[in-house]
Protein backbone atom coordinates (compact mmCIF):
# COMPACT_ATOMS: atom_id res chain seq x y z
CA UNK A 1 0.00 0.00 0.00
CA UNK A 2 1.21 3.26 -1.36
CA UNK A 3 2.40 5.39 1.85
CA UNK A 4 1.47 2.41 4.46
CA UNK A 5 4.64 3.22 6.25
CA UNK A 6 4.14 6.55 6.66
CA UNK A 7 0.62 6.57 8.30
CA UNK A 8 1.77 3.43 10.56
CA UNK A 9 4.45 5.59 12.01
CA UNK A 10 1.93 8.34 12.02
CA UNK A 11 -0.45 6.72 13.83
CA UNK A 12 2.46 5.75 16.41
CA UNK A 13 3.37 9.23 17.07
CA UNK A 14 0.29 10.53 17.51
CA UNK A 15 -0.91 7.73 20.18
CA UNK A 16 2.58 9.05 21.95
CA UNK A 17 1.23 12.09 22.03
CA UNK A 18 -2.07 10.91 23.46
CA UNK A 19 -0.68 8.70 26.14
CA UNK A 20 0.95 11.88 27.02
CA UNK A 21 -2.05 13.16 28.50
CA UNK A 22 -4.96 10.73 28.91
CA UNK A 23 -3.77 9.02 32.15
CA UNK A 24 -3.17 12.14 33.96
CA UNK A 25 -6.10 14.41 31.96
CA UNK A 26 -7.75 16.28 34.69
CA UNK A 27 -4.22 17.11 36.44
CA UNK A 28 -3.24 17.44 33.17
CA UNK A 29 -5.18 20.34 32.23
CA UNK A 30 -5.26 21.48 36.11
CA UNK A 31 -1.81 22.59 35.90
CA UNK A 32 -1.60 23.49 32.15
CA UNK A 33 -4.32 26.04 32.68
CA UNK A 34 -4.29 26.92 36.39
CA UNK A 35 -7.81 25.92 36.37
CA UNK A 36 -9.18 24.63 39.34
CA UNK A 37 -10.22 20.57 39.10
CA UNK A 38 -14.13 21.64 39.35
CA UNK A 39 -13.79 23.82 36.44
CA UNK A 40 -11.51 21.55 34.37
CA UNK A 41 -13.71 18.60 34.52
CA UNK A 42 -16.98 20.54 33.74
CA UNK A 43 -16.05 21.64 30.73
CA UNK A 44 -14.15 18.25 29.57
CA UNK A 45 -17.75 16.80 30.29
CA UNK A 46 -19.40 19.50 28.14
CA UNK A 47 -16.72 19.69 25.19
CA UNK A 48 -16.94 15.92 25.07
CA UNK A 49 -20.75 15.64 24.59
CA UNK A 50 -20.59 18.48 22.29
CA UNK A 51 -17.92 16.33 20.14
CA UNK A 52 -20.39 13.52 20.07
CA UNK A 53 -22.78 15.96 18.28
CA UNK A 54 -20.58 16.87 15.54
CA UNK A 55 -19.63 13.15 15.03
CA UNK A 56 -22.45 13.21 12.02
CA UNK A 57 -20.91 16.15 10.41
CA UNK A 58 -17.86 14.83 10.16
CA UNK A 59 -19.22 11.69 8.00
CA UNK A 60 -20.55 14.03 5.94
CA UNK A 61 -17.41 15.87 5.30
CA UNK A 62 -15.77 12.68 4.55
CA UNK A 63 -18.12 12.07 1.96
CA UNK A 64 -17.82 15.52 0.63
CA UNK A 65 -14.09 16.37 0.73
CA UNK A 66 -12.50 12.98 1.24
CA UNK A 67 -10.75 11.18 4.48
CA UNK A 68 -7.50 11.89 4.31
CA UNK A 69 -8.31 15.56 3.37
CA UNK A 70 -10.58 15.96 6.96
CA UNK A 71 -7.65 13.39 8.56
CA UNK A 72 -5.33 15.89 8.07
CA UNK A 73 -7.22 19.08 9.40
CA UNK A 74 -8.35 17.46 12.09
CA UNK A 75 -4.72 16.65 12.95
CA UNK A 76 -3.71 20.26 12.58
CA UNK A 77 -6.84 21.24 14.83
CA UNK A 78 -5.27 18.66 17.43
CA UNK A 79 -2.16 20.44 16.87
CA UNK A 80 -3.10 23.97 17.27
CA UNK A 81 -5.32 22.98 20.26
CA UNK A 82 -2.21 21.52 22.53
CA UNK A 83 0.09 24.41 21.30
CA UNK A 84 -2.51 26.56 22.80
CA UNK A 85 -3.74 25.32 26.16
CA UNK A 86 -0.52 26.60 27.88
CA UNK A 87 -1.97 30.05 26.98
CA UNK A 88 -6.11 29.71 27.69
CA UNK A 89 -5.32 30.90 31.17
CA UNK A 90 -9.12 31.81 31.38
CA UNK A 91 -12.19 29.83 31.84
CA UNK A 92 -13.14 31.22 28.42
CA UNK A 93 -10.21 30.52 26.70
CA UNK A 94 -10.00 27.01 28.11
CA UNK A 95 -13.17 26.55 27.11
CA UNK A 96 -12.86 27.49 23.16
CA UNK A 97 -9.99 25.44 22.85
CA UNK A 98 -11.08 22.53 24.72
CA UNK A 99 -14.16 22.85 22.85
CA UNK A 100 -12.53 22.61 19.29
CA UNK A 101 -10.00 20.16 20.20
CA UNK A 102 -12.70 17.92 21.44
CA UNK A 103 -14.39 18.13 18.20
CA UNK A 104 -11.25 16.85 16.59
CA UNK A 105 -10.60 14.39 19.28
CA UNK A 106 -14.40 12.80 18.80
CA UNK A 107 -14.07 13.12 14.94
CA UNK A 108 -11.04 11.67 14.44
CA UNK A 109 -11.90 7.64 15.30
CA UNK A 110 -14.67 7.98 12.18
CA UNK A 111 -12.32 9.95 10.25
CA UNK A 112 -9.43 7.14 10.46
CA UNK A 113 -12.13 4.18 9.41
CA UNK A 114 -12.69 5.83 6.33
CA UNK A 115 -9.08 6.54 5.46
CA UNK A 116 -8.68 2.71 5.98
CA UNK A 117 -11.39 2.35 3.50
CA UNK A 118 -10.38 4.56 1.41
CA UNK A 119 -6.20 2.96 1.25
CA UNK A 120 -7.23 -0.24 1.34
CA UNK A 121 -8.60 -3.30 -0.04
CA UNK A 122 -10.18 -6.95 1.15
CA UNK A 123 -7.47 -8.56 3.36
CA UNK A 124 -5.72 -5.35 4.09
CA UNK A 125 -8.10 -3.68 5.84
CA UNK A 126 -7.89 -6.24 8.58
CA UNK A 127 -4.01 -6.15 9.01
CA UNK A 128 -3.82 -2.15 9.14
CA UNK A 129 -6.87 -2.84 11.82
CA UNK A 130 -4.75 -4.78 13.64
CA UNK A 131 -1.38 -2.95 12.94
CA UNK A 132 -3.12 0.20 14.06
CA UNK A 133 -4.43 -1.10 17.41
CA UNK A 134 -1.03 -2.86 18.19
CA UNK A 135 0.81 0.89 17.58
CA UNK A 136 -1.96 2.46 19.22
CA UNK A 137 -1.57 0.64 22.65
CA UNK A 138 2.62 0.79 22.24
CA UNK A 139 2.62 4.43 21.78
CA UNK A 140 -0.01 5.43 24.68
CA UNK A 141 2.66 3.20 27.21
CA UNK A 142 5.32 4.89 25.65
CA UNK A 143 3.59 7.91 25.89
CA UNK A 144 2.99 7.36 29.60
CA UNK A 145 6.42 6.79 30.61
CA UNK A 146 7.57 9.82 28.83
CA UNK A 147 5.49 11.90 30.64
CA UNK A 148 6.95 9.97 33.91
CA UNK A 149 9.88 10.98 33.08
CA UNK A 150 8.82 14.87 31.84
CA UNK A 151 7.37 14.77 35.06
CA UNK A 152 10.11 13.70 37.50
CA UNK A 153 12.90 15.88 35.50
CA UNK A 154 10.85 19.43 36.00
CA UNK A 155 8.22 18.77 38.36
CA UNK A 156 4.51 20.29 37.05
CA UNK A 157 6.24 22.63 34.67
CA UNK A 158 7.04 19.37 32.74
CA UNK A 159 2.68 19.34 31.48
CA UNK A 160 3.50 22.68 29.80
CA UNK A 161 6.47 20.80 27.80
CA UNK A 162 4.13 18.02 27.38
CA UNK A 163 1.33 20.36 25.91
CA UNK A 164 3.59 21.45 23.26
CA UNK A 165 5.12 18.05 22.81
CA UNK A 166 1.87 16.71 21.85
CA UNK A 167 1.65 19.65 19.64
CA UNK A 168 4.59 18.42 17.61
CA UNK A 169 3.45 14.69 17.79
CA UNK A 170 0.17 15.78 16.06
CA UNK A 171 1.97 17.80 13.37
CA UNK A 172 4.08 15.52 12.59
CA UNK A 173 1.61 12.72 12.28
CA UNK A 174 -0.42 14.70 9.84
CA UNK A 175 3.06 15.48 7.64
CA UNK A 176 3.42 11.35 7.70
CA UNK A 177 -0.02 10.78 6.97
CA UNK A 178 -0.13 13.17 4.02
CA UNK A 179 1.88 10.71 2.22
CA UNK A 180 -0.30 8.13 1.95
CA UNK A 181 -2.19 7.52 -1.43
CA UNK A 182 -5.83 6.48 -2.06
CA UNK A 183 -6.58 3.46 -3.27
CA UNK A 184 -8.00 4.21 -6.98
CA UNK A 185 -11.53 1.95 -8.33
CA UNK A 186 -13.46 -0.48 -5.90
CA UNK A 187 -13.11 -3.93 -5.26
CA UNK A 188 -15.50 -6.54 -7.05
CA UNK A 189 -18.70 -5.86 -5.25
CA UNK A 190 -18.01 -3.61 -2.50
CA UNK A 191 -21.05 -1.69 -2.14
CA UNK A 192 -21.09 1.07 -4.14
CA UNK A 193 -19.27 -0.11 -7.08
CA UNK A 194 -20.72 -0.83 -9.92
CA UNK A 195 -20.69 -4.23 -9.51
CA UNK A 196 -22.63 -4.08 -6.96
CA UNK A 197 -26.57 -4.19 -7.38
CA UNK A 198 -27.87 -2.19 -4.19
CA UNK A 199 -26.03 0.70 -5.27
CA UNK A 200 -28.72 0.78 -8.31
CA UNK A 201 -31.25 0.24 -5.89
CA UNK A 202 -29.95 2.78 -3.00
CA UNK A 203 -28.15 6.04 -5.11
CA UNK A 204 -26.18 8.03 -2.11
CA UNK A 205 -28.82 10.11 -0.07
CA UNK A 206 -27.18 10.84 2.87
CA UNK A 207 -28.17 10.11 6.45
CA UNK A 208 -31.85 8.61 4.89
CA UNK A 209 -29.90 5.51 3.35
CA UNK A 210 -28.23 4.52 7.02
CA UNK A 211 -30.82 4.28 8.56
CA UNK A 212 -33.08 2.65 5.99
CA UNK A 213 -29.76 -0.13 5.83
CA UNK A 214 -31.51 -2.59 8.71
CA UNK A 215 -28.27 -5.11 8.32
CA UNK A 216 -25.80 -2.18 8.60
CA UNK A 217 -27.72 -0.72 11.64
CA UNK A 218 -27.89 -4.44 13.10
CA UNK A 219 -24.04 -4.63 12.92
CA UNK A 220 -24.21 -0.87 14.46
CA UNK A 221 -26.35 -2.29 17.41
CA UNK A 222 -24.48 -5.93 17.17
CA UNK A 223 -21.30 -3.70 17.95
CA UNK A 224 -22.87 -1.53 20.72
CA UNK A 225 -23.62 -4.41 23.20
CA UNK A 226 -19.22 -5.69 22.12
CA UNK A 227 -18.58 -2.17 23.04
CA UNK A 228 -19.55 -2.50 26.64
CA UNK A 229 -17.34 -5.12 26.99
CA UNK A 230 -14.97 -2.89 25.38
CA UNK A 231 -15.75 -0.56 28.33
CA UNK A 232 -15.32 -3.08 31.06
CA UNK A 233 -11.48 -3.04 31.64
CA UNK A 234 -11.10 0.81 31.99
CA UNK A 235 -14.48 1.46 33.74
CA UNK A 236 -15.99 -1.93 36.06
CA UNK A 237 -12.50 -3.60 36.37
CA UNK A 238 -10.77 -1.31 38.97
CA UNK A 239 -14.11 -1.21 40.93
CA UNK A 240 -14.61 -4.66 40.89
CA UNK A 241 -11.26 -5.39 42.84
CA UNK A 242 -11.53 -3.05 45.29
CA UNK A 243 -15.20 -3.07 46.58
CA UNK A 244 -16.13 -6.89 45.79
CA UNK A 245 -12.52 -8.94 45.68
CA UNK A 246 -11.39 -6.52 48.16
CA UNK A 247 -7.85 -6.64 46.88
CA UNK A 248 -5.14 -3.98 46.26
CA UNK A 249 -4.92 -1.55 43.85
CA UNK A 250 -1.66 -3.02 42.55
CA UNK A 251 -3.78 -5.89 40.75
CA UNK A 252 -5.57 -2.93 38.26
CA UNK A 253 -2.15 -1.97 37.25
CA UNK A 254 -1.15 -5.53 36.70
CA UNK A 255 -4.24 -6.09 34.39
CA UNK A 256 -3.42 -2.97 32.68
CA UNK A 257 0.00 -3.69 31.71
CA UNK A 258 -0.95 -7.14 30.56
CA UNK A 259 -3.74 -5.98 28.58
CA UNK A 260 -1.37 -3.55 27.15
CA UNK A 261 1.65 -5.81 26.23
CA UNK A 262 -0.51 -8.17 24.50
CA UNK A 263 -2.16 -5.70 22.60
CA UNK A 264 0.94 -4.16 21.15
CA UNK A 265 3.00 -7.51 21.18
CA UNK A 266 0.79 -10.30 19.84
CA UNK A 267 -1.90 -7.94 18.20
CA UNK A 268 -0.68 -8.27 14.43
CA UNK A 269 0.70 -11.64 15.11
CA UNK A 270 -3.26 -13.21 16.02
CA UNK A 271 -5.33 -11.06 13.55
CA UNK A 272 -2.66 -11.97 10.73
CA UNK A 273 -3.38 -16.12 11.70
CA UNK A 274 -7.11 -15.73 11.69
CA UNK A 275 -7.09 -13.51 8.29
CA UNK A 276 -4.67 -16.35 6.74
CA UNK A 277 -7.23 -19.08 8.14
CA UNK A 278 -9.91 -17.36 5.70
CA UNK A 279 -12.55 -16.91 8.35
CA UNK A 280 -15.82 -15.18 8.07
CA UNK A 281 -15.57 -11.78 9.51
CA UNK A 282 -18.70 -11.88 11.25
CA UNK A 283 -17.37 -15.57 12.49
CA UNK A 284 -13.76 -14.27 13.89
CA UNK A 285 -15.67 -10.92 15.13
CA UNK A 286 -18.35 -13.47 16.81
CA UNK A 287 -15.73 -15.11 18.09
CA UNK A 288 -13.98 -12.55 20.27
CA UNK A 289 -17.43 -11.87 21.30
CA UNK A 290 -17.81 -15.32 22.57
CA UNK A 291 -14.14 -15.12 23.97
CA UNK A 292 -15.36 -12.34 25.64
CA UNK A 293 -18.56 -13.74 27.71
CA UNK A 294 -15.55 -16.59 28.54
CA UNK A 295 -13.93 -14.29 30.45
CA UNK A 296 -16.86 -12.55 31.75
CA UNK A 297 -18.03 -15.76 33.06
CA UNK A 298 -14.45 -16.39 35.04
CA UNK A 299 -15.06 -12.83 37.01
CA UNK A 300 -18.69 -14.44 38.09
CA UNK A 301 -16.76 -17.33 39.15
CA UNK A 302 -14.14 -15.61 40.91
CA UNK A 303 -16.45 -12.85 42.57
CA UNK A 304 -18.39 -16.43 43.67
CA UNK A 305 -15.40 -17.71 45.01
CA UNK A 306 -13.40 -15.14 46.29
CA UNK A 307 -10.02 -17.22 47.14
CA UNK A 308 -7.18 -15.76 48.69
CA UNK A 309 -4.82 -12.91 47.33
CA UNK A 310 -2.13 -14.88 44.92
CA UNK A 311 -4.76 -17.20 43.60
CA UNK A 312 -6.70 -14.27 42.81
CA UNK A 313 -4.06 -12.72 40.91
CA UNK A 314 -3.67 -15.94 38.88
CA UNK A 315 -6.72 -15.79 38.11
CA UNK A 316 -7.48 -12.22 36.87
CA UNK A 317 -4.63 -12.80 34.68
CA UNK A 318 -5.59 -15.56 33.30
CA UNK A 319 -9.09 -13.90 32.75
CA UNK A 320 -7.25 -10.49 31.41
CA UNK A 321 -5.31 -12.90 28.76
CA UNK A 322 -8.68 -14.55 27.82
CA UNK A 323 -9.81 -11.37 27.43
CA UNK A 324 -7.44 -9.20 25.71
CA UNK A 325 -7.30 -12.35 23.33
CA UNK A 326 -10.97 -11.44 22.72
CA UNK A 327 -10.27 -7.95 22.25
CA UNK A 328 -7.24 -8.81 19.29
CA UNK A 329 -9.60 -11.37 17.52
CA UNK A 330 -12.41 -9.05 17.77
CA UNK A 331 -11.39 -5.23 16.89
CA UNK A 332 -9.68 -6.24 13.02
CA UNK A 333 -12.50 -8.45 11.88
CA UNK A 334 -15.31 -6.07 13.75
CA UNK A 335 -13.43 -2.84 12.37
CA UNK A 336 -13.12 -4.07 8.68
CA UNK A 337 -16.25 -5.47 8.73
CA UNK A 338 -17.84 -1.83 9.16
CA UNK A 339 -15.48 -0.24 6.83
CA UNK A 340 -16.60 -3.05 3.97
CA UNK A 341 -20.15 -3.35 4.59
CA UNK A 342 -20.21 0.48 3.83
CA UNK A 343 -20.88 2.12 0.29
CA UNK A 344 -18.18 4.18 -0.73
CA UNK A 345 -19.97 7.07 -1.65
CA UNK A 346 -21.77 7.63 1.95
CA UNK A 347 -18.80 5.78 3.72
CA UNK A 348 -18.02 8.20 6.25
CA UNK A 349 -22.02 8.57 7.00
CA UNK A 350 -22.05 5.44 7.76
CA UNK A 351 -19.14 4.54 9.70
CA UNK A 352 -20.33 7.99 11.56
CA UNK A 353 -23.30 6.20 12.81
CA UNK A 354 -21.20 3.05 13.79
CA UNK A 355 -18.45 4.77 15.89
CA UNK A 356 -21.64 6.29 17.85
CA UNK A 357 -22.16 2.64 18.80
CA UNK A 358 -18.49 2.96 21.03
CA UNK A 359 -19.17 6.44 21.82
CA UNK A 360 -22.71 5.52 23.27
CA UNK A 361 -21.23 2.75 25.22
CA UNK A 362 -18.70 4.93 27.04
CA UNK A 363 -21.29 6.83 27.97
CA UNK A 364 -23.35 4.74 29.49
CA UNK A 365 -20.97 2.05 30.81
CA UNK A 366 -20.24 4.21 34.01
CA UNK A 367 -23.62 4.95 35.44
CA UNK A 368 -24.47 1.07 34.01
CA UNK A 369 -22.03 -0.48 35.85
CA UNK A 370 -21.69 1.45 39.49
CA UNK A 371 -25.86 0.59 39.48
CA UNK A 372 -25.55 -2.68 38.89
CA UNK A 373 -22.09 -3.22 41.37
CA UNK A 374 -24.72 -1.38 43.96
CA UNK A 375 -26.95 -4.50 43.88
CA UNK A 376 -24.11 -7.49 43.69
CA UNK A 377 -20.60 -7.70 42.12
CA UNK A 378 -21.51 -10.57 40.02
CA UNK A 379 -24.45 -8.45 37.96
CA UNK A 380 -22.60 -6.54 35.79
CA UNK A 381 -20.74 -9.37 34.97
CA UNK A 382 -23.75 -11.53 34.36
CA UNK A 383 -25.27 -8.49 32.32
CA UNK A 384 -22.09 -7.91 30.21
CA UNK A 385 -22.48 -12.39 29.38
CA UNK A 386 -25.35 -12.16 27.89
CA UNK A 387 -24.62 -8.86 25.97
CA UNK A 388 -21.49 -10.41 24.28
CA UNK A 389 -23.40 -13.70 23.78
CA UNK A 390 -26.34 -11.34 21.81
CA UNK A 391 -23.35 -9.62 19.81
CA UNK A 392 -22.48 -13.06 18.75
CA UNK A 393 -25.76 -14.36 18.10
CA UNK A 394 -26.72 -11.11 15.89
CA UNK A 395 -23.80 -11.14 13.78
CA UNK A 396 -23.71 -14.36 13.02
CA UNK A 397 -27.29 -14.26 11.56
CA UNK A 398 -26.70 -10.83 10.06
CA UNK A 399 -23.50 -13.04 7.88
CA UNK A 400 -26.48 -13.85 4.95
CA UNK A 401 -27.71 -10.13 4.55
CA UNK A 402 -23.95 -8.53 4.68
CA UNK A 403 -22.33 -7.68 1.20
CA UNK A 404 -19.80 -10.46 0.20
CA UNK A 405 -17.04 -8.43 0.37
CA UNK A 406 -17.77 -7.01 3.68
CA UNK A 407 -18.12 -10.35 4.98
CA UNK A 408 -15.21 -12.09 3.49
CA UNK A 409 -11.45 -10.61 3.68
CA UNK A 410 -11.17 -12.20 0.25
CA UNK A 411 -14.27 -13.03 -1.57
CA UNK A 412 -13.93 -16.62 -2.15
CA UNK A 413 -14.00 -17.90 -6.21
CA UNK A 414 -17.43 -19.23 -7.55
CA UNK A 415 -17.03 -23.54 -7.90
CA UNK A 416 -16.52 -24.88 -11.17
CA UNK A 417 -19.47 -25.37 -13.09
CA UNK A 418 -20.01 -29.30 -13.70
CA UNK A 419 -19.40 -30.28 -17.45
CA UNK A 420 -22.63 -30.72 -19.95
CA UNK A 421 -23.51 -34.37 -20.29
CA UNK A 422 -23.09 -34.71 -23.59
CA UNK A 423 -19.68 -33.03 -23.17
CA UNK A 424 -18.51 -35.54 -20.00
CA UNK A 425 -19.30 -38.70 -22.17
CA UNK A 426 -17.35 -39.49 -25.22
CA UNK A 427 -20.06 -40.50 -27.73
CA UNK A 428 -19.77 -44.02 -29.32
CA UNK A 429 -19.32 -44.59 -32.98
CA UNK A 430 -22.35 -45.88 -34.75
CA UNK A 431 -21.79 -48.88 -36.85
CA UNK A 432 -23.99 -50.29 -39.30
CA UNK A 433 -25.40 -53.97 -38.03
Amino acid sequence: MAGERSLLVGVGISAIGIGMYIPFSLVFFHHVTGLSFTLVGVVLTATGLAGLAVMPLAGSAVDRFGAKKVNLLLYAVRSLGFALYPLAGSLPAFAAVALVTALADRSFPVVQQSLIGEVARGGARDRLQASIRALQNAGMGAGALVVSGVLALWGTDGFTYTAWGNAVAFALAGLLVSRVKRVEGRANGEPGSAGSAGSAKRPPAGYRMVLADRPFLGLTAANFLTALGYSALSVLFPLYISTWLHGPDSLTGAAFTVNTALCAGIGVLIAGRVRRSGARRTRSAALGALLFAAAFVGQIALGTVRPGQTATLIALLVIVVVYTVGELVHSPSGGALSVSAAPEGVRGRYLATYQLSYSLASALAPSLFTGLLALDGRLPWAFLTVAALGAAFALTRLERHLPAEAVYATRPSPAPAPPAAAEAAPREPVTAS
